[in-house]
């Protein structure tokens, strides 16, 4: 019996897989581009990785198939997938025999057009579904990420997969999806990995649709906007990404000087300390994307992958971590961090940019901008306050003059927002600590929901 490991990636709602194969062979299912979770695994468990599995070429992450292959494992992918590099394509009803254990491909296209999901069966007997972007916890996966011309086609698509190809298993069977709660791949869901055919069939509110046509409305009508990076990774996924190996190469310190000089050739400047760090002090026109799950999202969204990226950290922030997080959504460019940090910023007599913090439940004055995504706006929010999404958030045009207090749920993406508006040339900027819920607390008053 194969023991499955689950990799969950919280910052883009994401899971992957480690298939014991419990004869000393392992495989990988979409996995994440760092390999140092799946190699550490293995060797856990004395295995050796053959095969890295990929359910679909992925808008949200760079695969770690290239990674793991260069390291001996196969890939294995959608034959309609064309990746340019060497792997096993599977179609439709092709299996890969591991030894008494087989994974069936099943195609399955909706969320991509070369989607597959698999079925793991020990000698014909079905174990596990990995539905990638198919069939999630509470929900599917959207369809608008290929084109906008093909979004309700691939809509019906799914909805043909679902009922022909993945309701009809069994009941009882687990189901293990790539996306769950947090990605922006799937449509609003829940927060439990993992689920079961039968229990789908009884809770899910995209099967309960009464036929395709309601199913489509239902899913489209529930799509919100989504990073942009999402445009340009299916193409590296598909071409090959760069292979790093098992350690992230290291970030290269930088005079402040030497930033000063990138910075004016058109470099990027993150700032990825926490968000009071920022506060009390940073560098004209860096954005603040604190260093924490969600960084690589915010990231992708707001920042063009084209030009040299420069970061600032703290003295304990995690290096690696952060080059972790740049290269799994495909930033290549990273010229380095400002060495020392503001503390040598500052020595070096160059001038440096502070935003005000004060607590949401004692908000003085001024127009309250939310920067949290429209679903979250809409279900409860401070009266008056004015909405733009954080990654649709460019600067002074749709906003009033004045003082502006940015807010989101706690402080991060507020941030993020008061330094874009910072940049964009807005300079009375207040970011409110607390979401709604604090300030509704505080005050007494009850929030609006729209």
């Amino acid at each position: 019996m194969a023991e499955i490991v689950t990799f969950r990636d919280a910052g883009l709602g994401n899971s992957s897989y480690l298939l014991d194969l419990g004869d000393g062979r392992g495989l990988a299912l979409d996995a994440s581009r760092d390999p140092g979770p799946y190699l550490a695994a293995a060797e856990r468990r004395d295995l050796r990785l053959l095969w890295t599995v990929e359910t679909h070429l992925h808008a949200d992450f760079v695969s770690g198939s290239r990674e793991l292959a260069a390291m001996g494992a196969m890939v294995v992918a959608p034959a309609a997938a064309g990746l340019q590099f060497p792997a096993r394509r599977l179609g439709d009803g092709e299996e890969l025999e591991l030894g008494g254990l087989s994974l069936r491909a099943l195609a399955t296209p909706g969320h991509t057009p070369e989607h597959l999901a698999y079925l793991l069966t020990d000698r014909g007997r079905p174990l596990g579904l990995f539905s990638g972007g198919s069939l999630l916890v509470g929900t599917v996966a959207r369809t608008d990420l290929i084109s906008p011309d093909r979004t309700e086609e691939l809509a019906r698509a799914l909805w043909r997969s679902l009922r022909e190809r993945i309701l009809t298993l069994p009941d009882d069977l687990p189901v293990y999806p790539t996306h769950g709660a947090g990605s922006f791949c799937s449509a609003p869901t829940g927060a439990e990995p993992t689920t079961t055919i039968g229990r789908e069939k009884a809770t899910n509110p995209l099967l309960a649709a009464a036929d395709e046509d309601a199913f489509v409305a239902l899913l489209l009508g529930g799509l919100g906007s989504y990073p942009r990076y999402f445009l340009r990774l299916r193409e590296i996924n598909r071409r090959g990404p760069r292979v790093h190996g098992a350690t992230p190469p290291p970030l290269t310190p930088l005079p402040p000087e030497p930033v000063r000089r990138l910075l004016g050739r058109g470099a990027e400047l993150v700032d990825a300390r926490p968000a009071a760090a920022f506060a009390s002090g940073h560098v004209p026109g860096a954005l603040s994307i604190p260093l924490r799950g969600a960084f690589a999202t915010w990231l992708g969204w707001l920042v063009p992958d084209d030009r040299p990226l420069v970061v600032v950290l703290g003295p304990d922030q995690d290096r690696g971590e952060l080059v972790r997080q740049c290269l799994k959504v495909g930033y290549e460019r990273l010229a380095g961090e400002l060495a020392g940090g503001m503390a040598a910023w500052r020595a070096a007599g160059l001038p440096e940019a502070r935003i005000e913090l004060a607590d949401v439940g004692h908000h003085a004055g001024g127009t309250i901008l939310d920067v949290r995504q429209a679903a979250e706006f809409r279900a409860g929010h401070l009266p008056g306050a004015r909405h733009v999404e954080l990654g649709t958030l460019s600067g002074a045009d749709e906003l009033p003059a004045g003082p502006l207090a940015v807010m989101c749920g706690h402080g991060e993406r507020a941030m993020t927002g008061a330094s874009l508006l910072q940049r964009a040339g807005h300079h009375d900027l207040t970011v409110l600590v607390g979401g709604p819920g604090a300030w509704s607390e505080a005050t007494g008053q009850p929030l609006e929901a729209s």
